[in-house]
Parts: structure tokens; sequence; C-alpha cells
């Protein structure tokens, strides 16, 4: 979970065992997910951070065997 203290890792399920770095450029901030190599950003710590929450949880829907074709 993030290095920042103030953040809540019961928040962010996606991120339960991530290895997650926080640092600002250029007026924003930008979380990345060590283990899968996604980021995100936002203009508080704690956007970026529920940001890559969500990236994180797409990247691993996307990773899934589900088709998601049970429609068919």
């Amino acid at each position: 979970m993030p290095t920042n203290p103030h953040i809540d890792a019961d928040e962010y399920p996606a991120l339960a065992d991530a290895d997650v770095t926080v640092r600002a450029e250029d007026g924003f901030y930008i979380a990345d997910d060590e283990e899968t190599g996604v980021s995100s950003q936002g203009p508080t710590e704690e956007e970026a951070i529920a940001n890559l929450a969500d990236a994180v949880a797409t990247y691993a829907d996307g990773q899934s065997d589900d088709t998601g074709d049970d429609w068919l």
C-alpha cells in the first residue's frame, strides 16, 4: 500500500498488496503501482491514489480469463 501513513488501505481493496509510490510533478500527484506498471494522477495525493485504485482494478479485470461473453 502507499507509503503515506495518512492513506487508509481499507479504502482501496485493489491496492491491498500493491507497492505504490506517489510523487509530485507539475502541480499534480502521480501514483504508480510498481508491480503492474499502472499509473494515475490527481490534483491531490488522495485523489491520485483513488484514481490508481480504479485503474488497477480495471487492469486486473482486463487480465482475467473471463471474456464477459456470458450473454451469448
